[in-house]
């Protein structure tokens, strides 16, 4: 049998993204106490006022359920309020309390500084990496 399963691309994403996640969670874990969860459900709900659980889910490789404990605990934490949503009353909107955009404040710099890392180790393939990035989410660079 040929098949390698550490050559298999597919593999290799999904081993390469948990370790970049995991890597980026002890920057914020030690300060702001997030669970991977919940710092992209922070980020989501910072970069779109106004979205429901449903839309998260969506958009990300989490389930609803997952999505929906880690809004509970921000919620919780009093960093996110949800709202009614606006065309349909069976979903709620969720948005960045006055904490949860000052906390966000803060950790933007430092998902910001992570990813220029990342960047800086791929060096020059950089670039090439990104358009190969967005070409498999079928997006046109």
């Amino acid at each position: 049998m040929s098949f390698l399963l550490s050559q298999f691309l597919p593999y290799q994403l999904a081993v390469a993204a948990a370790h970049v996640s995991r890597e980026f969670s002890t920057r914020y874990r030690r300060e702001f106490g997030l669970s991977i969860p919940e710092w992209r459900v922070l980020a989501h709900i910072a970069a779109e006022d106004g979205v429901s659980v449903r839309e998260i889910q969506a958009r990300v490789d989490m389930d609803k359920t997952k999505v929906s404990r880690a809004a509970a605990r921000l919620e919780q934490s009093g960093l996110i309020e949800k709202r009614a949503h606006s065309a349909d009353r069976r979903l709620l909107d969720m948005r960045l309390t006055a904490q949860g955009a000052e906390v966000f404040a803060r950790l933007a710099p430092i998902a910001d500084a992570y990813q220029a890392e990342l960047l800086a180790s791929l060096g020059a393939n950089a670039g090439s990496f990104r358009k190969a990035l967005a070409a498999l989410q079928g997006q046109h660079p």
